[in-house]
Formats: structure tokens, sequence, C-alpha cells
């Protein structure tokens, strides 16, 4: 089945926090649809929903935005994108953060569920490998369903630290992120260019300095520690968030366009497990439309495999919790 809409899109956002609202307001400004803006917290969806309705009256746009409490209101979604759940905080266990936000999944699955087991699904909850592939499990939702969202805001990162590097617009950087959505990503450098060179090239040719490489590709892994160190309070939004309209934009409007995600992996890329691993993914009206096995040099077939073993790690640890 394709998951474009016959009428107005509707679009379920599960959580009203900095990610949330934020989608909202890409949702808004793109007239994507009318959105359903949830989140536990009572007055929180309500009142930006609000604030977010009386932007729009400035922009003549005709779309509404209900914020609310209820799980019912997602009926019929035919995008929902999730972003609820804490983020780690300071002298939290990573044990603390699965049972917070797994017990938030196993809510929101359920929800999913019950209301729009139809809806194209993208996670954005983190740890995000592990939790988009609890949100399957307690949703029941197929393979190309659903999808979480890493690879998509990884390479925007490595792009605009190289744009920065090379002082080039941004126009003129493809980058390609795989792996798990942590510090175990792998940027593929022959698959990455700058004014339509690659990166190993560049390193050839002596346009760029190995250690540079090699201090960007860091940076990209430590993106978002970056954001939190910075900000002291909380954690990137504005980029998560247009990675994800990114995403439903290629679903809604059936783009079969080519992002890397965090797609469901059974015996490809060298996992021994079904897992959800930031791979080349096609999006489109069918959701999920294909996966692209790319050839990998022995190198990055290495670090992928530390990526792997990291998402493993996370999966064994729901399944030690009683989670799956």
């Amino acid at each position: 089945m394709r998951f474009l809409a016959q009428k107005k899109h509707k679009i379920a956002l599960i959580g009203a926090g900095n990610i949330g609202g934020t989608l909202a307001h890409l949702c808004l400004l793109k007239d994507l649809g009318d959105i359903v803006l949830f989140d536990v917290k009572e007055g929180l969806p309500q009142g930006k929903a609000l604030d977010l309705m009386q932007s729009a009256a400035l922009d003549n746009i005709d779309c509404s935005i209900l914020g609310t409490n209820d799980y019912k209101y997602i009926e019929g979604a035919n995008i929902v994108i999730v972003t609820a759940g804490s983020p780690r905080k300071p002298g939290m266990t990573r044990d603390d953060l699965l049972n917070i936000n797994a017990t938030v999944m196993n809510e929101v699955g359920e929800a999913i569920k019950t209301y729009c087991p139809t809806a194209f699904v993208i996670c954005v909850t983190n740890p995000l490998d592990a939790m988009v592939y609890l949100l399957q499990h307690s949703s029941g939702l197929p393979d190309n369903q659903i999808i979480g969202m890493a690879g998509v805001l990884d390479s925007s990162r490595f792009r605009f630290f190289l744009a920065d590097h090379f002082k080039v617009s941004l126009k003129n950087v493809d980058a390609f992120v795989l792996g798990g959505h942590g510090d175990s990503m792998v940027p593929l450098t022959q698959l990455s260019h700058v004014n339509g060179v690659s990166l190993e090239e560049h390193v050839l040719q002596g346009t760029l300095e190995a250690n540079d490489l090699a201090a960007l590709i860091q940076r990209t892994r430590m993106g978002g520690g970056e954001i939190v160190n910075l900000l002291k309070v909380g954690s990137a939004f504005y980029a998560p968030a247009a990675s994800a309209i990114c995403m439903a934009e290629a679903v809604l409007f059936d783009q079969h366009l080519l992002v890397s995600a965090a797609s469901k992996l059974y015996a490809s890329y060298g996992v021994k497990r079904p897992m959800f691993l930031g791979v080349p993914t096609v999006l489109s009206g069918l959701g999920v439309e294909k996966i692209i096995e790319l050839p990998l040099t022995k190198e990055e077939q290495e670090n992928l495999n530390i990526s792997i073993k990291a998402v493993e790690d996370q999966i064994n640890d729901l399944e030690r919790l009683g989670f799956i």
C-alpha cells in the first residue's frame, strides 16, 4: 500500500518539546496538512498549538493544529513522528534512560496500533536505533512502515562541517553517514564529495589534510554532544526536526528519495540479528521502498561492525530489562 493521502494529509507529532514544537512549525510553514500535537504534559501541546495557529493567520495558511493529551486524536494519521521521551541527564545511567524511554515507546506503539496502524512512522527518540526497534515491536508495524531518523541528520552535519572547512557552498557538498546514531557512526569518505571530488581524492591531491579529515569525522560523530555542551541545558532540535520533515515529505509526495536512515536489516551490511541501522534507504509513497547495500572498504566495514555491536548491546539491554 502507499501512504499517500487521498485528501488532506494528517500528521501526528508525539511529543511537544523543542523538536515536536519545531516539527509543528515546519509542517505549518510548508502547509503539509493538518497537525495533531500530542504530549502527556497538560497545557504544553495546547499552548504551542494555539501559538502556532495564531502565526498561521499571518501567512493565510489554512491547516489546523490540535494540541492534545489524548492519543485518540492521532486516529487516521498518514505520518507519525515520535520525539517523546527524555534526554540523558547528568547522573543518569544508560539503564535509567532505557527504562524511561522504552516505557514511553511501548505506550506510543500501543497507541499507533490502536489508532493509526497504516501510518508511516518516523522515530527520533534516543537511543535511536534501540528505540525504533522497540517501537516496531510494540506497534506491530511492518518493516516498510517504520524508520529511524539518524543518518539524515548525521549526513547533514558532516556536509555542513565539510562546506565550512572548504569555504564552499553547501550546494557543492555531498556527504553520507552510515551506522548507528552515536559515537560509532561511519562517515563514508569515498561517497562524500566536495566540488565533485571525493574526500579520499582530496587527501591524495593534497587539498585536504588527512588529520583535518579525521577531525571532521570526529566532529560529526560528536555533533550532538557539541551542541549539548554549548546549550548547557537541552539538545539540538532545529536540525533533527528538519531531518524528520525531509523524510516525511519523501513519503507524502512519493519522492523516491535516497537518504541515510535507520531501516530494518536482517543479514545485510554484516548484521547477525535483526536490527535497525543507518543505511542508504529509498523513501517513497510505499514508505521504505528499498535498502541499498553499498560496497564498503575493509576499514569502513570494520568501523561499521563497531557500530553494529553498539546497537546489539542496546537491544540486549532492552531484553535484559524485560521490554522485549
